[in-house]
């Protein structure tokens, strides 16, 4: 029931992209639609390709996969700044049927995609209800939130 991506890579390095697919059944098709400025090619391994393609393709199919959790552990990580408002607009779509709970320090693409924010701090959660409270809180400096 729950799809989870961890902090670091967790798809082997030697394993070819079509099967990762395959295993997840996920349509490498659709994939190539969402993100068909990258260059990838479907029979290659893992270790051909950068840090930032592999962290789309692993966010990728955890959110497409059939789980009804999915936990999201720092997904905008390693990143280029042109795949992050794909990689956001598929949370927003695929929170529509799934439960999708996300821990990331960047937190201006958290607060894009969330209905609901929790800062996590001495070992408390505390809900916030406005964003200027993330500096009340100290986890951000004073007047960081417009």
């Amino acid at each position: 029931m729950v799809g989870f991506l961890t902090q670091y890579h967790f798809i082997p390095k030697n394993i070819k992209i079509k099967t990762v697919f395959l295993l997840f059944n996920i349509s490498w098709e659709d994939f190539k639609k969402e993100f068909d400025v990258l260059n990838i090619n479907k029979n290659s391994t893992f270790n051909k390709l950068s840090g930032g393609e592999r962290r789309i393709i692993e966010t990728f199919v955890i959110l497409k996969s059939d789980k009804k959790i999915i936990l999201l552990d720092e997904p905008f990580s390693h990143i280029a700044p042109v795949y992050l408002e794909k990689i956001k607009s598929l949370i927003t779509e695929v929170k529509k049927e799934k439960v999708v709970i996300i821990t990331d320090h960047l937190y201006n693409h958290i607060i894009d995609v969330s209905d609901c924010l929790y800062l996590l701090k001495d070992g408390h959660s505390k809900h916030i209800k406005d964003t200027r409270e993330l500096e009340d809180y100290k986890y951000l400096s004073i007047g960081t939130v417009t």
